[in-house]
């Protein structure tokens, strides 16, 4: 790992209660990130030193923003550069946390008397909190978002800017959630913070995300908690105890790195009628390559060769890895109700529809005999979509990666409407 000696500093930007924030000379627009061996409850009423803290939550920040950005979130991390430190894009921070909640717990119970403890917000409980020390970081409503008018690196935060972070925090709670159930570990709430980046003038998930900002609780059992809630219920500080709270923040910082894999295994396999068909299948094998997922193309025609079509279905349903057939077939297809007929694995077909006879061929893909059931999706980049989404539901980076894609397409609407509107104004 790179040691901070080798970056030229500039002055310090901010400093926080556990983290420093420097300008780095020699990359302009980037910043330095150097956490510090620091841990507060009650906006720093309770602090104390926590040998390794920063070593530890700069490897959790990491390793949870790396899978953000490999999913295709956007965020302001650039790179781990050393054992306490990041490189981030520079960017004037927006003064709202961000409080996503699965699970009633905590101040939200004191908020609001009646809720029982364990209650599940289904949809995602959204809250935001105006960061003010001095007052507590008092609750704000999206109204008093909107009337504050925040200006940032020449961004004005109005509706579509607030829109656009409350439907990113949801959807980065929702990629860690199921994350994070891959280790039988409960994502209970979650609070963020959201930048406006200096040089893409982007709103981006910036700050830091490390055992401070959120709570887990290992198969759901709020007594096993690993988070910092366990610092904030001490009733005495004392060696032992801290002691206790620093293999929780171990414990995490193990796990973390356990989410940028997935045990999961899982292919698609295309079979196309005629080489002819190559190009329309090597877009299946590029929109699949985009979700991580290994391809294989094959050439076999269930008419003239049925056959050697049932040996190549056998072949990959003998080695019991997941396998979704596609089947790549004009004029009469054969291929997809054939393999349907002899496998219980997904059948999807993509036949590549000519000007010509296009209208009458999709009916051999459409209309098919009782007891078979593939599906049939006329664009391939939508044919591995939809493989995707059937992987998906055992790889929580595969989900990962539809999920910012759907945000992504949201984000892209809603910042087009902004500037037509603008122009018509």
């Amino acid at each position: 790992m790179s040691t901070a000696t080798e970056l030229k500093l500039g002055q310090k930007l901010n400093e926080g209660k556990t983290k420093q924030i420097f300008e780095i000379l020699d990359e302009p627009g980037h910043v330095l990130v150097q956490s510090k061996d620091q841990i507060t409850a009650g906006n720093a009423v309770r602090k104390d030193q926590m040998e390794g803290k920063a070593a530890i939550a700069n490897k959790t920040t990491s390793c949870v923003f790396k899978l953000l950005q490999d999913a295709g979130l956007k965020t302001a991390f650039v790179r781990q550069h050393s054992d306490t430190a990041f490189v981030a894009s520079r960017c004037e921070m927006i003064p709202i946390e961000w409080v996503c909640r699965r699970i009633a717990t905590g101040s939200f119970l004191k908020r609001n008397p009646g809720v029982k403890e364990g209650y599940r917000f289904t949809p995602l409980k959204m809250e935001m909190f105006f960061k003010d020390d001095a007052n507590n970081d008092p609750q704000w409503s999206e109204e008093q978002l909107l009337a504050a008018g925040f200006d940032l690196a020449g961004l004005t935060i109005g509706r579509c800017e607030v829109d656009i972070m409350s439907k990113s925090t949801v959807a980065i709670f929702e990629v860690l959630e199921k994350a994070w159930a891959t280790q039988d570990c409960t994502l209970v709430d979650m609070k963020i913070e959201f930048g406006v980046n200096v040089t893409t003038k982007e709103i981006v998930l910036a700050d830091v995300i490390d055992n401070d900002s959120w709570r887990l609780w290992p198969a759901g059992d709020r007594s096993q908690q690993k988070d910092k809630q366990v610092y904030r219920d001490l009733k005495e500080v004392t060696p032992e105890a801290m002691q206790m709270v620093k293999r929780n923040f171990e414990w995490v910082a193990e796990r973390v790195k356990l989410l940028l894999e997935s045990q999961a295994r899982g292919r698609v396999v295309v079979m196309m009628g005629s080489t002819s068909d190559v190009a329309h299948c090597e877009k299946i094998r590029k929109a699949c390559a985009s979700y991580g997922i290994p391809c294989h193309l094959r050439v076999n025609s269930a008419h003239k060769g049925p056959d050697e079509t049932l040996r190549i279905k056998a072949e990959y349903e003998g080695d019991g890895e997941p396998t979704i057939f596609v089947a790549v077939a004009g004029r009469s297809n054969g291929l997809g109700p054939v393999m349907s007929g002899n496998t219980a694995y997904p059948v999807i077909n993509c036949p590549p529809v000519t000007p010509d006879w296009g209208a009458q061929d999709i009916w051999s893909s459409l209309r098919m005999p009782s007891g078979l059931g593939c599906s049939t999706v006329l664009s391939p980049e939508a044919a591995a979509q939809f493989a995707a989404q059937i992987l998906g539901l055992n790889n929580h980076l595969i989900w990962a990666k539809l999920r910012a894609s759907m945000l992504n397409t949201w984000v892209s609407l809603k910042q087009a409407d902004k500037k037509m509107q603008d122009c018509s104004l």
